[in-house]
């Protein structure tokens, strides 16, 4: 095909000149000059072998070539728009594939989403939980929310924010024969773990606890599980304050003491480079780096990304 197509300027200078059966009028359309109109015809009729207009009575006419030709040009023009205007829809509307971490999504993301909705309606979020990389290259995946030190190797990484750890447990550990109100009291009560980076070990010698075993007690492989036991008073939780805060704020959840761990992990929106300026996936990273900002002006255990 490529050995009769001509180039795509010449074409569109034909359409163009065509259509208004005026060089002038066409080189206004197209931003150019009369003569670069001219030029174009010249070098299109010489690809072709053949005339395309002719002049009669200082008037452009078409030639029985021209006339022939210029329907088949404008429809392949047409096309082109068409295609061009439903992948810019189909970029910028539609479903937005989302990969996240399954406790972000419960404890944070899926509560809010619906104000995403309401500013974009046009935009379907689908979220998928997982915790394992993504491979952009064999998944339909749009973006991940990530939490780490950065951005895996070759992928655009945007912080959302960072947090705090700290000991959350339910109301009622406050009361009892037991209650909580030193953090040696930990020694009479279960810890729950999960896999965070930070552990008990770390947090008791930050309080300045001895004594007290911190490899004991049941350990659940997801953040949120881990909230949702300490919630129901199965034992004394570390939280992270960004999943922790609506369990805080309903009071399912409380602070028993004043020392916290800064997490040197953060939360990540990622995904390929060449995606940066798709409008859903702008649409969608800054209305998460909004909500960010707007969480941690509220809470000083929070940090929005920089």
């Amino acid at each position: 095909m490529s050995r009769f197509l001509p180039p795509l300027g010449t074409l569109r200078a034909f359409e163009a000149a065509g259509r208004h059966l005026s060089f002038t009028r066409a080189a206004e359309e197209l931003s150019v000059t009369q003569a670069a109109i001219s030029h174009q015809i010249r070098a299109l009729e010489e690809r072709l072998g053949v005339t395309l207009f002719k002049r009669q009575n200082r008037n452009l006419l078409l030639t029985d070539a021209g006339q022939a030709y210029l329907p088949s040009v404008r429809e392949a023009f047409e096309a082109l728009e068409r295609a061009t205007e439903r992948l810019v829809k189909h970029d910028s509307q539609g479903a937005l594939m989302a990969s996240v971490l399954p406790s972000f999504a419960a404890k944070w993301l899926v509560p809010r989403l619906g104000r995403f909705r309401d500013q974009h309606p046009e935009i379907d979020v689908r979220l998928s939980t997982d915790h394992n990389l993504v491979d952009f290259a064999r998944t339909e995946f749009d973006v991940a929310i990530r939490y780490a030190q950065g951005a895996q190797s070759g992928l655009e990484a945007v912080k959302l924010m960072t947090e705090d750890v700290f000991p959350v447990c339910s109301p009622r550990l406050l009361r009892g024969p037991r209650p909580l109100k030193k953090p040696a009291d930990l020694q009479y009560h279960t810890l729950l773990h999960d896999d965070f980076r930070v552990d008990w070990r770390l947090w008791l010698m930050a309080a300045g606890v001895k004594g007290v075993d911190p490899t004991r007690g049941p350990t659940f492989t997801d953040s949120g599980m881990v909230l949702q036991a300490a919630a129901e008073g199965q034992g004394v939780a570390l939280a992270r304050s960004v999943l922790a805060s609506e369990d805080l704020a309903s009071g399912r959840l409380v602070k028993p003491f004043d020392v916290s761990l800064p997490a040197d992990w953060a939360y990540y929106l990622v995904y390929p480079p060449a995606s940066r300026d798709s409008p859903k996936i702008v649409a969608f990273r800054d209305w998460l780096l909004k909500e960010a900002q707007d969480m941690a002006a509220a809470n000083p255990s929070i940090r929005a990304g920089d």
